[in-house]
């Protein structure tokens, strides 16, 4: 029996549908993490322009955009919530066991939570209500509070790749526990500041793309052009460092985790002069199928010289690695990461050699189709960060001291593929919703916007900075902005 059927039969039954809902409810949430993290930085860079400027299309930018913060901010909240549950429910073991070890991680993020719904609301009551200055200082804190959360959970995180900062009794159970160094392990500088600013880099590209495909359906008035350069120009600066900084994550990871590098890279025996395939399907007998073989490049990554050594997955016992179906999903999902991430890089130096030797943006169509795709593409590629990070640790929860089937629930596995399903259904339907509630706003602003166009058809999207009284809608705008038609165009977000 193959290496890999033989562990699958040994596993409880409760295993893999454990697994398949946290996966999907982290896939999920993560898809709103950028916006969560580094969405509210670019939203106060925007309201800073607008302010120093006395320019009112970027402040109405950054009015909308908080808006669009704020709901997806609800949501986030809603997901996360669920993945702190299910740590309890599905992996009661981990959570019995080690929360006195990491658990402070997870306390970190519900403060962080908690202050950023304190802050995004007063933001949001500020915009008309508040001086100006005094507006834009109390919304400084934001992106601290998002960092904070960010801080808590890869706290947790690099400590389940490195665990530190406790011993074992007689009985295997921790004790001695040192916070400061169960925080700070070994992987989480690193992971902290790759995911930091690959968050920036999403957001940027994400928020950026909606006004590029403005841009290419004709759209090419001041107010997209601003809401597309502020982003983009973030998320340009952003792209050349998360390549490195990813680079010197994949070498941490090279000395601090070896068989997690060993899968990502379906090395199979510990060699130097390692080739590294690009892509490629490692078979149970430590073969590569297909792919792209590139003579010493593994091992020049790893260490710069050809001689360096590299640990295979042999290096350990069959039940202390990935299987090789498990290293195959890693190695594709890390080689679709750097591909995506080398293709951003790309599209920034494009940007950026085009506005160094001409002072203006690109005008080529397929800059901004490229500029449309970026955003989808950086999720993608967030989510493959977390697959190669994820699938490459195991069999391990807690990276050599605790296996993922010694933490599940003893719950029937019937009744998690139930809770799956019913995840499934709610989950669709939230994000329908969120859909739902953007195209609404979105629909919205428009339509304001087109009752103060110029007789040419140029669109002016706010004439007053949204400080200080409302202006009044002329009578006959009334009908046309709907319910809500006796409040001018700034009072919508």
């Amino acid at each position: 029996m193959p290496t890999s059927l033989h562990l699958l039969a040994d596993a409880p039954a409760q295993l893999l549908p454990a697994r398949e809902l946290m996966a999907f409810t982290l896939a999920s949430h993560i898809i709103l993490v950028p916006l969560g993290v580094a969405f509210p930085l670019i939203t106060l860079v925007m309201h800073y322009r607008g302010l120093r400027g006395k320019d009112a299309t970027a402040l109405l930018l950054a009015r909308r955009w908080s808006a669009v913060m704020a709901v997806q901010f609800a949501l986030g909240i809603v997901t996360g919530t669920v993945l702190s549950f299910e740590f309890g429910l599905l992996w009661p073991g981990l959570m019995g066991r080690w929360g006195d070890v990491f658990g402070v991680g997870f306390g970190v993020e519900a403060w962080a939570f908690f202050l950023e719904a304190v802050l995004i609301a007063i933001y949001l009551y500020g915009w008309r209500r508040l001086k100006p200055r005094t507006h834009f200082l109390l919304g400084l804190p934001l992106p601290f509070a998002a960092l904070l959360g960010a801080f808590g959970i890869l706290a947790a995180n690099s400590w389940m790749n490195t665990p530190q900062g406790f011993s074992l009794d007689s009985g295997g159970e921790p004790t001695d526990v040192n916070v400061w160094k169960a925080i700070f392990t070994p992987m989480f500088g690193p992971q902290y500041w790759h995911f930091v600013v690959g968050m920036v880099l999403t957001a940027g590209f994400v928020v950026s793309g909606v006004y590029a495909t403005g841009w290419l359906r004709g759209r090419r008035d001041r107010y997209h052009r601003l809401g597309f350069a502020v982003p983009f120009t973030i998320a340009a600066v952003a792209a050349p460092l998360q390549f490195v900084l990813g680079d010197s994550i994949a070498r941490s990871v090279f000395h601090k985790q070896p068989v997690k590098f060993a899968a990502m890279e379906i090395v199979w025996k510990t060699d130097t002069r390692v080739p590294e395939y690009l892509f490629g399907r490692l078979n149970e007998n430590g073969t590569v199928s297909g792919g792209i073989k590139i003579p010493l490049l593994d091992s020049v990554l790893a260490g710069f010289h050809a001689d360096t050594e590299v640990r295979g997955l042999t290096s350990v016992p069959a039940d202390q690695r990935p299987t090789a179906t498990q290293a195959t999903i890693a190695h594709w999902a890390f080689d679709v990461m750097v591909l995506i991430g080398s293709g951003l890089v790309l599209l920034a130096l494009w940007y950026g050699f085009v506005w160094l030797r001409h002072r203006r943006l690109p005008a080529s169509p397929w800059f901004y189709r490229a500029a449309a795709c970026a955003g989808a593409g950086s999720v993608v590629a967030v989510e493959c960060g977390w697959i190669a990070t994820e699938v490459g640790r195991q069999p391990w929860i807690v990276y050599q001291n605790m296996r993922v089937a010694e933490a599940v629930t003893s719950t029937r596995s019937s009744s998690l593929w139930i809770m799956f399903g019913v995840v499934i259904v709610v989950y669709v339907s939230l994000f329908a919703s969120f859909l739902v509630v953007l195209l609404k706003m979105r629909t919205r602003w428009r339509l304001a916007d087109s009752t103060r166009g110029t007789p040419a058809g140029t669109h002016t999207p706010e004439a007053d900075i949204p400080y200080g009284p409302r202006a009044a809608v002329p009578a006959g705008d009334a009908s046309a902005a709907g319910p809500g038609g006796g409040r001018s165009r700034g009072d919508g977000p």
